[in-house]
């Protein structure tokens, strides 16, 4: 087992930000947390890397159970955790071959001597992940989806048992967000790879290696399974609560208004 989240609610102040939610995740599995914004789904990612602790319920995190050991600093070493909000604590004069290095430490900015071996890695991350040409660029000089590459084979140094990527397409072209959906297609299928979550609130964003969605809505789970079950036409009309259809083409979902679909 992954993580496993119990009857786990959150509240802040007056507000429950989510409510009895049930999730586990298995080894080998890659899941879609999916959801509309203001779903709960930064909640949830908050709790996964210990930065929050549930109100009610029970959460094991990669063998850690919440409550009975200190988490914090055990678990970022565990997780590889991308988000757009990382991109503005990169430091600015730091190259992407410096920052995939810092993956390694666990820290933002390289203040360790890398070991030859480390940099050996950093190198072939970047090669799989299709950013070696630019690895002597300085980070803040590359384009939204160079920067997000960069930050996955960053993730990816320390050889984390759970990768969390954060809507990492937001603000990316199609042609950048299909490169990008290549490269984490790629970095899923390695015989090493870390299990997944992909967090997202676009259907078309759902690669065929997510085997498993949960959708989240109103910080409660809707349902949660087999992807093909859960993004299907039926299912997504009762969560979106308007009639919508579902087409799937080349193993990956098309989203559209039902009343939009030529019969």
């Amino acid at each position: 087992m992954v993580f496993q989240l119990e009857s786990v609610s959150l509240r802040r102040g007056d507000k429950w930000l989510l409510q009895d939610i049930n999730w586990q995740v298995e080894q080998g599995q890659h899941w879609v947390l999916f959801g509309l914004n203001g779903a709960g789904k930064t909640a949830i990612l908050n709790l996964l890397n210990g930065y929050t602790f549930p109100t009610q319920g029970n959460m094991n995190v990669l063998g850690l159970e919440f409550g009975k050991t200190y988490l914090a600093e055990r678990l970022r070493k565990q997780i590889g955790f991308v988000s757009y909000s990382l991109q503005e604590k990169i430091h600015p004069g730091d190259n992407a071959f410096e920052v995939v290095l810092s993956g390694a430490f666990a820290s933002i900015g390289l203040y360790e001597t890398p070991t030859d071996e480390m940099r050996k890695k950093a190198v072939g991350l970047l090669e799989n992940l299709g950013c070696l040409v630019y690895a002597n660029r300085e980070y803040h000089t590359l384009s939204q989806g160079e920067k997000q590459r960069v930050l996955i084979a960053r993730a990816l140094m320390a050889e984390p048992k759970l990768l969390i990527l954060d809507e990492p397409t937001n603000g990316l072209d199609f042609i950048a967000r299909e490169q990008l959906l290549e490269s984490i297609e790629k970095a899923a299928k390695e015989p090493a790879a870390p299990t997944i979550v992909y967090v997202t609130h676009h259907v078309e964003e759902i690669l065929p290696v997510f085997n498993k969605t949960l959708l989240l809505k109103e910080g409660k789970v809707f349902s949660s399974g087999n992807t093909t079950d859960m993004i299907s036409s039926d299912n997504l009309s009762r969560f979106f609560q308007i009639p919508v259809q579902v087409i799937w083409k080349s193993q990956r979902p098309l989203l559209s208004r039902a009343e939009e679909i030529e019969l």
